[in-house]
């Protein structure tokens, strides 16, 4: 019999004490300029110690010995009474999970360049595993943290809720940017000051995730949000499906980040062994405000979440707004001739030239019969390879693969490839025919990786896919999926489509790949390791382009942003813009044509001509350049303006633009940023119209009084009178002087 009194109790306690901080284990996880502290205590509670720039060793251990500490993944139904990371049912009906640290890993990634941290967990009564994962890339400021989840419990866990991560944010004057929008309006940037509460962004389309909200955010820590100072952490959810963001700010001294797939009527059974692998979320630090968290996010995509990420991309002509469904033989190589007359690289013929049984003369057929129409082009593809390489310029090719119409020959040998739930009619959108397949179905998968195979083995000297989804999942059921699995469809549906992405970029990894989804529905970071680029909107109104654009860039680098010179009157804005203000908007993106070119005069003509080839030259800085926005549209300023920087700093383009049209106006004067103080920078205008050319043609600027005073834009255009419009817009090139 032990006696426990207050000599003993002490000792016990002091042994306690003492074993809890042998046990207790710091983990730093760092890249080139942040760092990620956490406490790993074995048999404890993972707790989050620190998240932002790169500190001293001294700092870490005193950070470690007196940061408040939060909890790393939350889980439910166990002493933590706020939003929570992972809820489950057990196979015995418990809904409680309680965690504890079983032990740490670390690996060097070294082909990726990165170091790979697990902290492994278990619940402390149930065979319940979590795996909590930090990627740290050692040549970019990102870190991508997700969950591995298994078990081995007798029957299936039932996971209702998810999350990817859980981040604390340090209440104060914290503000939330993020992206919202819907068809031809996308990436309009939203900014607010967090509050009390509970703030969601989410996604429920089933197919494309970002025509609406996006899943990407950033907290500006030091009030109202500012491009190029204070501090800001940025988060993108890499995700192509539906996903859910949750801030929720209640009594104590913390907002409450959760970000990961949308568990909302899709409940997950996860089996015996079978591991649960939640999307990343890709953190970033800078203390360069919103520009800063930009550039490293951009940096980190062009490295490793882009394919051929630091390839320049070719300058084309896309054949839709020139003819939409019109398409012909005769057609496609008058367009081909132009374009390689005015010096683009690649003409893509887009949407009409398939079908047999049913031709594709609307959007009502022919989806899944991927066979040339004869009618419209009786020498099939290989008469349209044989024209572009008579003009030498690369030819692509437009697919919606995930897509089939009721008006199909496809739909018909395989009405059971569609969504569709069981004992319901068939619920169809686009053209009143048009339907998902389900990728959740691996023979789905199949067709659809050997429609691209049959293509490219046939022409192996297609250059570009434009690959479409126009469809939202409007009828929720499977018919692969068993009747207990139902609500995985959501889930299954991307992990076919990553299977799909996956193998045929492993197949074809030179060929250039468009994510277009109604225009920009599918730009995010689940999607772009296996497409080159994205079509940014179906919108090409230059002035409204300015937002979207804008938007988009603050996580998206320029060499993924399709950018388009498009007709006046624009085809969904009916709006007559200036075709140089077209140009110079066009440019700041990767540059293409949207428009019918015989319907072009030959002065313009040689004005696209003459920026397609100054754009070749400022190509390697926009596409690879550091992004810095110097004032925004959103300011309502009147002006918008903002400028690229190679990395060796001895080259900058400049953009300006003019979005406010009032007599007797003022603009500020716009000071440039990322330039190298003490180099000379000699200044020449692209895309020129005016008569005379500016005051400082030629002339040369140090960084320091660029950066410091910026140079002064005319507000209009020096032209002849039967040219003047209330459109004025500038593209300046800087190159250093040595």
């Amino acid at each position: 019999m032990i006696i426990i009194n207050k000599r003993n109790l002490f000792f016990l306690i002091s042994v306690w004490l003492l074993s809890t901080l042998l046990s207790a284990q710091n983990v730093t996880i760092s890249t080139p300029h942040t760092q990620l502290l956490l406490s790993v205590p074995n048999g404890g509670t993972p707790e989050q110690l620190y998240y932002g720039s790169r500190t001293s060793d001294a700092d870490i251990r005193s950070i470690c010995e007196t940061a408040r500490r939060r909890n790393a993944y939350p889980v439910y139904g166990m002493g933590y009474p706020c939003e929570t990371a992972l809820s489950v049912r057990h196979a015995d009906g418990n809904l409680t999970l309680q965690m504890a640290v079983i032990g740490v890993k670390e690996t060097r990634l070294t082909k990726e360049n990165a170091t790979l941290t697990v902290i492994e967990l278990k619940d402390k009564v149930y065979p319940f595993f979590v795996n909590i994962c930090y990627k740290a890339w050692q040549d970019a400021d990102v870190i991508e943290t997700w969950t591995e989840i298994r078990h081995e419990e007798k029957k299936p866990v039932q996971l209702q809720q998810f999350a990817s991560a859980y981040l604390p944010v340090r209440r104060g004057n914290v503000w939330l940017s993020h992206l919202s929008g819907a068809w031809a309006n996308e990436g309009q940037l939203c900014q607010e000051a967090l509050q009390p509460g509970m703030k969601v962004i989410k996604n429920t389309d089933g197919v494309r995730n970002s025509q609406s909200a996006h899943a990407e955010v950033m907290f500006s820590l030091d009030g109202k949000p500012q491009e190029n100072t204070g501090r800001v952490i940025g988060a993108a959810l890499c995700y192509s499906g539906n996903y859910k963001l949750r801030i929720d700010t209640q009594e104590d001294d913390w907002h409450h980040f959760l970000a990961g797939i949308n568990e909302e009527n899709s409940w997950y059974n996860l089996k015996k062994e079978e591991v649960f692998r939640t999307p990343a979320l890709a953190l970033t630090y800078s203390d360069e405000g919103m520009s800063g968290c930009s550039r490293k996010f951009h940096q980190w995509a062009r490295l490793h979440k882009l394919a051929n990420g630091n390839t320049p991309r070719k300058i084309l002509l896309n054949s839709w707004e020139g003819v939409y469904f019109d398409i012909n033989e005769q057609g496609m190589d008058q367009m081909m001739g132009d374009i390689a007359a005015m010096g683009g690289e690649l003409f893509v013929m887009d949407d009409g030239w398939f079908g047999d049984k049913y031709p594709r003369k609307n959007d009502s057929y022919a989806l899944g019969d991927w066979t040339v129409d004869k009618t419209k082009l009786p020498g099939g593809l290989q008469s349209l390879l044989d024209n572009a390489r008579k003009h030498g310029i690369r030819f692509g090719i437009w697919l919606e693969p995930e897509m089939a119409n009721t008006k199909s020959e496809l739909y018909e040998k395989h009405p059971e490839w569609i969504i569709k739930a069981p004992e319901r009619e068939v619920v169809c959108a686009r053209g009143g025919t048009q339907v998902v397949l389900d990728l959740s179905n691996p023979q789905v998968q199949d067709f659809i990786v050997q429609t691209v195979d049959e293509l490219m083995n046939s022409y192996p000297d297609i250059d570009y896919i434009k690959w479409d989804a126009n469809m939202s999942i409007i009828t929720q059921g499977s018919q692969y999926l068993t009747k207990d699995n139902q609500s995985h469809l959501n889930i299954e549906y991307h992990r076919g489509f990553e299977n799909v992405c996956r193998r045929i970029r492993a197949s074809y990894p030179q060929l250039t790949i468009q994510a277009c989804a109604s225009g920009g529905g599918r730009v995010n970071y689940g999607v772009l390791p296996y497409f080159d680029e994205f079509w940014t909107s179906d919108n090409t109104d230059a002035l409204q382009r300015i937002y979207i654009q804008w938007g988009t860039s603050y996580f998206f680098p320029a060499i993924a942003m399709a950018s388009h010179i498009s007709a006046a009157p624009n085809h969904q804005t009916f709006r007559t813009i200036p075709l140089k203000y077209r140009i110079d908007v066009a440019m700041s993106g990767r540059l293409g044509m949207e428009i019918q070119p015989k319907n072009m005069t030959e002065e313009e003509k040689a004005l696209c001509k003459n920026a397609i080839a100054e754009y070749k030259t400022i190509r390697p800085v926009v596409q690879l350049g550091d992004i810095y926005r110097l004032l925004s549209p959103y300011d309502k300023q009147g002006v918008a303006s903002l400028m690229y920087v190679a990395p060796e700093k001895d080259k900058a383009v400049f953009y300006w633009w003019k979005t406010e049209h009032f007599c007797n106006q003022h603009l500020p004067r716009v000071k440039m940023a990322g330039l190298c103080a003490d180099k000379q920078y000699r200044v020449h205008e692209l895309n020129r119209i005016d008569n005379v050319p500016l005051n400082y043609e030629g002339k040369s600027f140090s960084g320091a009084y660029l950066m410091a005073n910026g140079l002064e834009i005319p507000y209009n255009h020096k032209v002849d009178y039967h040219k003047q419009n209330d459109y004025s817009s500038r593209v300046l090139y800087l190159e250093e002087v040595k």
